[in-house]
């Protein structure tokens, strides 16, 4: 379902164009996102042609709660390293751009890039108040992005979320399908690369949504999704995981611990070094 022999870039931009040819492979792009360099380390091992990060993943890992409440200088610092340790894409969920403006933006996109970051995933809500931005300034924000990156000299694959499944829940899927669509094309034409409209889940909403935006559509692998041979019937290019690798993670360690300390001996977790 997806390429196993990840192919060897070097510069910012040859990853970038490698990361979007990846998403019109006619294969489905596969990411479990990581949230440090082992987990970057240990994909690129197993195969996957790419690695995303979780911005969820990466605050709960270093002791903050999601929401942009981890330090942009912190979180950088983290990217800079998951980066270093591969040499296939990396690409980060930068939630709304950890910016309280656009100049504050461009000055993160910027270092993001000198980073060697590959793509980013940026969303259409604001993370104070959770309610979505106007289509407009979330326009103007992927615009910014897209000239920091030309005024770079290099590329960027821009993941456009938008929350309109997450943050309506109540609204009826027709209502739901038409918000996502308009304020996909909005986002396209304003230069993403892709549509994330995470939290989608249902098969008709997908293939619509394949089928009007005509660019890569990125789904969440939750419960309540379709398995992933479905999703690539249904044409998404994308599926990623969110927090959702390293929540199974801590559930898998906390069994294990706790045999350790049930039946008072090492070997769950030595068993499995041997």
């Amino acid at each position: 379902m997806f390429n196993s022999r990840p192919i060897q870039m070097n510069s910012q931009s040859e990853k970038a164009d490698l990361l979007k040819k990846l998403h019109h492979s006619g294969k489905m792009l596969v990411l479990p996102n990581i949230w440090d360099a082992a987990g970057a380390v240990l994909l690129e091992n197993l195969g996957y042609p790419a690695v995303a990060t979780a911005s969820a993943a990466i605050a709960r890992a270093h002791g903050y709660e999601d929401g942009e409440r981890i330090p942009f200088d912190f979180l950088l610092g983290i990217v800079a390293q998951i980066v270093k340790a591969v040499s296939v894409p990396v690409t980060v969920d930068i939630e709304a751009g950890y910016a309280a403006d656009n100049e504050l933006l461009k000055s993160n996109i910027r270092r993001l890039i000198a980073a060697g970051v590959a793509g980013i995933n940026i969303e259409d809500s604001d993370v104070r108040t959770r309610e979505l931005l106007p289509v407009d300034e979330q326009v103007e924000k992927l615009k910014v992005i897209g000239r920091v990156a030309e005024r770079e000299n290099t590329r960027l694959f821009i993941n456009a979320r938008t929350d309109v499944f997450l943050l309506n829940p109540e609204l009826p899927e027709d209502q739901k399908l038409a918000l996502a669509i308009e304020r996909g094309r909005a986002y396209v034409e304003a230069g993403a690369d892709g549509i994330y409209p995470i939290f989608a889940t249902e098969e008709g909403t997908l293939k619509m949504l394949v089928n009007a935006l005509k660019v890569p559509i990125n789904v969440i692998a939750k419960t309540n999704a379709p398995d992933l041979d479905i999703l690539q019937r249904l044409g998404v290019a994308r599926v990623s995981f969110g927090p959702n690798v390293h929540r199974a993670t801590l559930l898998s360690m906390e069994a294990l611990l706790k045999d350790v300390k049930d039946n008072l001996s090492h070997k769950p977790v030595t068993d499995l070094l041997m």
